[in-house]
């Protein structure tokens, strides 16, 4: 196994670990980690990379991802009520300034970028 490889399978999962957590945690991005675990698992493990393509609850992430069917209104609509959900904690925890303005410019960008990608009929 070379170093390149096993560096790639060690990041897959710390990413899929770290997306695991995410789920729990509102400032851990689930779906942005899950797809770095799929592209690690790409370039350094097919069965790895199968096992994850065809799991219960992360197989639909990223086939939605790598369809151009676009994503379903009601996955996009929940993806942005959450985020701004987490956020608006977030910002209600930290209560600083800074992380409050830099949070809503982040929450402005995808909200904007989900809004803008194409709709998929469910």
């Amino acid at each position: 196994m070379t170093g390149k490889r096993l560096a790639l399978i060690i990041l897959g999962w710390i990413s899929l670990v770290t997306g695991i957590i995410g789920i729990f945690l509102p400032l851990l991005p689930t779906t942005p980690l899950v797809l770095l675990s799929a592209w690690c698992f790409s370039k350094s493990s097919e069965r790895f990379h199968n096992w994850l393509i065809h799991h219960k609850y992360f197989g639909p992430i990223l086939s939605d991802w790598q369809s151009s069917d676009g994503i379903p209104r009601k996955a996009r609509n929940r993806a942005i009520i959450f985020m701004w959900a987490g956020m608006l904690l977030s910002m209600f925890i930290v209560g600083r300034f800074w992380a409050t303005v830099g949070l809503c410019v982040i929450g402005a960008a995808v909200s904007i970028h989900l809004l803008r990608m194409p709709l998929r009929n469910e």
